[in-house]
């Protein structure tokens, strides 16, 4: 209902007042049922300052400000860059539901113009919707397509044509885009195929004293390897490569018998020492019982003898070292540990008449040990000899080091020294060795644990050698030897072996069964020499 107030529309703070010389807007013709809204006759004095009078009479509103020539809120229309405002209200309606028309609105002026043309300002909506890409003047309801705003142009110039700034943007974006791939893509390949950009430099340490602590193993090898030789022998159609160690001045070399026995009594030795001289060598004397054999050279100086240890006091576990030449590989250092004393082991035996077997008390070690070995020395934490590397057990049915197809699997033995420098000194002094015996044949046959001796020798004779040791001991044909010096014995082998451990001379106390009862007997042993 009409409660008297003015329904006249009131200016928006965003609208402004026609201009003083402007034309005033056409007003659209009411119908004929509806009287025109009333008008005010004058403007609250917080609305206009100074009216000036209109066409019709009536007093026209001023801006409370100068006109603003670009149009900035609140005394201008939203310009080219103002923000819209966020919500437009529909326009009042008078009590009888005829729209009124906004206050006249000046349009947008170009750019610098101090002189803004009024023009015609068509019938809004009930709702009105901003676009503030809109061409001035447009009616307020007419959607427009979306286009960016244009370049400023200078007066007088043609405006410039528009362009796609989007899409010269996206077309930028794309050719960087695929630059950057292909340069990622050759930078990539060139750090792969080069490892990097600059040059590669590995830290590494710095010179250090190369010297070693005498007992570790390249203190070891460092003072044993001037006193290790490597043999090379051939004979006939034999030929072969073992290793031996000097054991005095004058040029006499300890070795294994199996290692010279290629040469016969006409072949070659070429003795090759660790700084790489060679000389000729000459057999000495051999014994195939022992495995052992002695070779001289002359006319060679500064020789080093290799110190010699004492097998007795090796314990299991002490640390070894082994030097030779396997596989024809001079100067090799290989290291372990004693794995086990008074190993009883037998080797050779290819003649098939057993006198080329040999009988050897020996040390068990793990530290590698193959073909080319044999004849090196065996040296403890101090570079003393404790054993000649001899004989290993392969992983086939292979026991000796001179077959060339065993290999090592840790399981290596080595003649002690104390038995090696006794047979040495006598190889040395007359040419041959003495075995040391208690004068039984022994049925090597036998399958019970122990060594039985024989009913009768091998020719035909008495087993039990008249006025030899055992005899004189009280040994007879069928006992069954036990033990010698208290330690087990479980076949004939293994007796002979611990014989031979011993020297001619010493004396030993058997342990024997006879009759289903254990007797023991003492006896000093005897000496007879491999010929």
């Amino acid at each position: 209902m009409n409660d008297g107030k003015p329904t006249g529309q009131k200016p928006k703070w965003w609208s402004r007042p026609t201009p003083p010389d402007a034309a005033p807007h056409p007003a659209p013709t009411p119908p004929a049922a509806e009287a025109p809204a009333p008008v005010p006759a004058q403007a609250t004095p917080m609305e206009t300052r100074g009216a000036a009078p209109a066409v019709d009479g009536t007093a026209r509103p001023q801006p409370l400000h100068e006109p603003d020539e670009y149009r900035t809120p609140p005394y201008g229309e939203p310009g080219p860059w103002a923000p819209a405002p966020p919500v437009q209200r529909p326009v009042p309606t008078p009590p009888h539901g005829t729209p009124v028309p906004p206050p006249a609105q000046p349009p947008v002026p170009a750019y610098g113009s101090p002189h803004p043309q009024p023009q015609p300002h068509p019938q809004p909506s009930q709702w009105l919707q901003y676009d503030p890409w809109s061409t001035p003047g447009a009616p307020p309801h007419q959607s427009r397509p979306h286009q960016p705003p244009q370049p400023l142009s200078h007066p007088g110039e043609p405006p410039a044509p528009r362009t796609s700034r989007r899409g010269l943007g996206l077309a930028g974006a794309l050719v960087l885009a695929l630059l950057c791939g292909v340069l990622g893509g050759g930078v990539g390949a060139y750090i792969e195929r080069n490892g990097g950009l600059t040059t590669v430099e590995l830290p590494q340490a710095a010179h250090e004293d190369t010297g070693r602590a005498p007992d570790s193993v390249a203190g070891i090898a460092a003072s044993a390897l001037p006193s290790v030789v490597t043999l090379h022998v051939s004979g006939g159609s034999e030929q072969g490569t073992g290793t031996g160690f000097v054991l005095d001045e004058r040029g006499h070399i300890l070795t294994n018998n199996h290692v010279v026995d290629p040469a016969g009594t006409s072949g070659d030795i070429t003795v090759t020492f660790s700084g790489g001289e060679t000389a000729r060598g000459r057999l000495i004397g051999k014994d195939s019982g022992y495995d052992l054999a002695v070779v001289r050279v002359t006319g060679v100086s500064n020789l080093k003898p290799l110190p010699l240890g004492n097998s007795d006091n090796v314990r299991v576990g002490d640390p070894v070292v082994a030097i030779g030449a396997p596989f024809d590989l001079q100067n090799t250092v290989t290291s372990g540990i004693i794995s086990a004393k008074e190993r009883p082991i037998t080797a050779g035996g290819e003649s098939g008449d057993g006198s080329d077997i040999s009988y050897v008390d020996a040390l068990q070690t793990d530290a590698p040990i193959n073909p080319g070995n044999s004849g090196g020395p065996l040296v403890d934490s101090k570079a003393r000899v404790i054993g000649i590397n001899s004989a290993i057990r392969a992983a086939d049915n292979g026991t000796g080091l001179d077959g060339g197809q065993a290999g090592s699997i840790g399981l290596g033995f080595a003649i002690p020294i104390n038995q090696g420098k006794r047979v040495a000194e006598e190889l040395i002094n007359t040419g041959k060795a003495t075995h040391p015996v208690i004068g039984v044949s022994l049925d090597m046959k036998f399958s019970g644990d122990g060594a039985r001796v024989g009913a009768r020798a091998q020719d035909g004779g008495p087993s039990v050698t008249p006025g030899g040791p055992a005899a004189k001991a009280g040994v007879r044909p069928g006992d069954v030897i036990t033990k010698v010096d208290g330690q087990r014995v479980h076949s004939g082998e293994e007796l002979i072996v611990k014989i031979r451990a011993h020297r001619p001379g010493d004396r030993l106390q058997l342990t024997l069964v006879r009759g289903g009862k254990e007797q023991t007997r003492t006896l000093t042993l005897g000496s007879a020499s491999d010929d």
